[in-house]
C-alpha cells in the first residue's frame, strides 16, 4: 500500500472520536436547558411587592415632609371636625330643647268633645259633653299629675272694663277674652302669679265673683295691684281681681285673658258644659292617658271625646334635630370639599415632583397598577389621618361646649367612626386622578426629564 493511499485513509480513524463527543454535547445542552429553566422559575410570593411594602412606600414619603403633611390634612381635619362637631351640636341642642319641651308642652294632654258637621249649612256641633268632675276622674289615672277644666265664655258684644261707666264717645275696643277654669289650672299650666293669689275650690263651689287677670289683660285694663281689691266689670257685673297671672309654660293665651271660676261662669253666663279638660302628665305617659281618658270621662260613649296627647317620643325633638342637622351638614360638607381639593392638589404636585422616581420604579419592573396603588394609598393615609384627627377634635368640641353650658353632651359613636371612614373615602377620591396620572408616566420619558 502506497503512502498516498495511507494519507487518504488516515482521517477515517478520527470518526470514533466524533462519536464520543456527541454524548458530551448533549449533556451540555441539557445543562443549558436546566439553567434556563432555573432562571425562569416563578418568583416566590414572599419576594413580590406585597401590601405591607405598599404601605411602607406610601407612608415613607408622607412622613418625610411633616410640614406639607400638616397643611395637606388641615382641610380634611376642618371638614371632618365640622361635620362631627355640628352633628354633635345638633343632637345636643335638640336633646336640650326636647327636655325643655318635655317639661312643658310634651306633658300636656287635652280632652274635648268631638265635633261633627250637620245640617245643610255644614254647621259643627259637639257630639258629647265633659262632666264637671272631670279633673277628679283624670287625676286618678296612672301618669296624670294634675287636671283642670278650661272654657272660653261667650259674652257677645258685652264689654269688660275696669270702670262701670259707659262712654258712648269712646272708641270701641275689643274686650279681652273671658275664660272659665277650675281651681287647679295654675298647676296644670305651670304658671306663676306676679301678685295676689289664684281662686280655689271654695270660690268655684260658691260661685264667687272673683277674677285672675293675665299680665297683658291687666295692662289693657290698667290694673297693676290687687291689695286695694280692684274690680273689673264683665257685662256690668263686678268681679274682684285677686291675682295677676305672669308667665306660663303652656297656654300662653291665658296672659291675654280674664279668668273666672267655673261656678261664676255657670251662674252669671249660663256656661252649660266645660269646653276642655287639660291634664299635666308624666313624661312618656301620653299614649296611656290617651287610651284611658275617654273611658274615665265617658265610658258608654268614648267616641264622643277627642284626645290630643303627645307621643312617647317628642316630635319636636325630631323636627329640631332634622332642621339643625341640615344646616350644619351643609357647612361641614363645604369644608370637607375644600379639604378634598387640598389633598388632590398636594398629591398631584407630589406626582409632578417625583416623575424621576416614578420612571426609575417603572424601569426596575414596577407595573402601572403598583404605581397607581402607591399614590392612592398615600392619599388614603392622608385622608384617614385627617378624618381621625378631625373626628377627635369634633367630639372634644362638643364635650367642652356642653360642659360650659351645663348641658348633657350627646355624641353618636357611629358619627365619629363614620367621620374617620369618610376621611379615608375623601382621600381615595382625591387621589384617584393623581394616581392615574402617575401610572401613565413612561419610564423613558420620566428618566429623560429627571
Amino acid at each position: 500500500m502506497s503512502a498516498d493511499t495511507i494519507e487518504r485513509e488516515a482521517p477515517v480513524e478520527a470518526v470514533p472520536r466524533r462519536r464520543f463527543r456527541w454524548p458530551r454535547r448533549r449533556r451540555d445542552a441539557a445543562a443549558d436547558v436546566m439553567s434556563a429553566t432555573e432562571l425562569m422559575r416563578p418568583v416566590a410570593r414572599a419576594d413580590r411587592f406585597t401590601t405591607s411594602d405598599l404601605l411602607v412606600e406610601a407612608t415613607t414619603d408622607i412622613g418625610s415632609r411633616p410640614g406639607r403633611l400638616i397643611m395637606t390634612i388641615l382641610g380634611t381635619v376642618l371638614g371632618i371636625g365640622s361635620l362631627v362637631a355640628t352633628w354633635g351640636f345638633a343632637q345636643t341642642a335638640s336633646a336640650q330643647i326636647a327636655s325643655q319641651f318635655d317639661a312643658a308642652a310634651a306633658t300636656q294632654v287635652s280632652i274635648a268633645p268631638a265635633e261633627a258637621s250637620s245640617g245643610p249649612e255644614g254647621r259643627t256641633g259637639a257630639l258629647g259633653t265633659l262632666p264637671w268632675d272631670s279633673p277628679e276622674r283624670l287625676e286618678r289615672l296612672a301618669g296624670a299629675e294634675a287636671a283642670a277644666l278650661l272654657s272660653e265664655v261667650s259674652i257677645g258684644e258685652a264689654a269688660i272694663t275696669a270702670v262701670p261707666l259707659n262712654d258712648p264717645s269712646a272708641p270701641a275696643v275689643a274686650p279681652p277674652p273671658l275664660m272659665a277654669a277650675s281651681a287647679g289650672l295654675l298647676d296644670v299650666v305651670d304658671g306663676e302669679l306676679t301678685t295676689g293669689r289664684m281662686f280655689d275650690g271654695g270660690h268655684d263651689a260658691r260661685g264667687d265673683r272673683v277674677a285672675v287677670l293675665g299680665s297683658r289683660a291687666a295692662e289693657r285694663l290698667r290694673v297693676t295691684r290687687v291689695d286695694r281689691q280692684p274690680s273689673i266689670f264683665v257685662d256690668g257685673i263686678a268681679y274682684a281681681v285677686i291675682g295677676i297671672l305672669g308667665e306660663t309654660q303652656t297656654r300662653g293665651e291665658l296672659r291675654d285673658a280674664v279668668i273666672i271660676p267655673d261656678g261664676a261662669a255657670r251662674a252669671d253666663f249660663a256656661l252649660a258644659a266645660p269646653a276642655e279638660a287639660v291634664v299635666r302628665i308624666a313624661v312618656g305617659a301620653g299614649p296611656q292617658i290617651a287610651d284611658q281618658a275617654p273611658l274615665a270621662l265617658a265610658p258608654d260613649a268614648t267616641d264622643t271625646l277627642e284626645v290630643r296627647a303627645p307621643s312617647a317620643r317628642s316630635d319636636l325633638q325630631d323636627a329640631v334635630q332634622s332642621d339643625v342637622n341640615i344646616v350644619f351638614v351643609i357647612v361641614g360638607a363645604v369644608s370637607l370639599l375644600a379639604g378634598g381639593l387640598g389633598i388632590a392638589n398636594v398629591t398631584l404636585l407630589s406626582v409632578m415632583e417625583r416623575v424621576g422616581e416614578i420612571g426609575l420604579r417603572r424601569a426596575l419592573g414596577a407595573t402601572r397598577r403598583q404605581i397607581a396603588a402607591q399614590f392612592t394609598a398615600e392619599s388614603i393615609v392622608i385622608g384617614l389621618l385627617g378624618g381621625l384627627i378631625g373626628a377627635a377634635l369634633g367630639v372634644l368640641a362638643v364635650v367642652v361646649v356642653a360642659a360650659l353650658q351645663h348641658w348633657t353632651a350627646v355624641v353618636d359613636p357611629l358619627v365619629a367612626c363614620g367621620g374617620v371612614l369618610l376621611g379615608a373615602i375623601v382621600g381615595w377620591l382625591s387621589g384617584w386622578y393623581p394616581a392615574r396620572r402617575a401610572a401613565r408616566v413612561e419610564p423613558v420619558n420620566a428618566l429623560r426629564g429627571a
